[in-house]
């Protein structure tokens, strides 16, 4: 299971060992020594909407149950999309979705899963959303690959 935090922000804490600990989104986590710590932190920032996981068979029942309140969202390129993709998904691919958030606007209450081929770039999308303020995002478990595995329906 993935969870992702996305952030805007570089969050710095102390750890054990005198080791300061800094998160960036999108990064694994890094230990540097104290001493490179800042002295001041950094200006409060909007708080990051964290991005939930949802397995395959929550995704098919909220589409059944209640499907106008979910926008499922491939962030893979036209290609991939048109090679196959999540019965019901809209295409913004991940590198389009902050200059297509017009677009996406509608959505902004709704719960909005995301997905790629893998992962990344379903993360990287989430932190376009998260700092327009999308706050319901979630993220597919296992992505696509996930999807085509488990036999799942696939529309073209």
């Amino acid at each position: 299971m993935r969870t992702f935090i996305v952030a805007a922000f570089v969050s710095v804490s102390v750890g054990g060992a005198g080791m300061a600990v800094a998160a960036d989104a999108g990064r694994p986590a890094s230990a540097t020594p104290a001493a490179s710590a800042p002295a001041a932190s950094a200006p409060a920032a909007a708080p990051a909407a964290a991005v939930t996981p949802i397995t395959a068979d929550q995704l098919i029942a909220r589409q059944r149950a209640k499907g106008a309140s979910l926008l499922l969202l491939d962030v893979r390129t036209p290609e991939e999309f048109a090679e196959g993709h999540v019965p019901g998904a809209v295409n913004v691919p991940h590198d389009q979705v902050e200059k297509r958030l017009a677009e996406l606007d509608s959505a902004r209450g709704k719960d909005v899963v995301l997905y790629c081929r893998s992962g990344r770039r379903a993360g990287l999308a989430a932190d376009v959303l998260s700092r327009a303020g999308f706050r319901k995002l979630q993220h597919l478990e296992g992505d696509m690959q996930g999807w085509t595995a488990a036999g799942r329906p696939v529309e073209k």
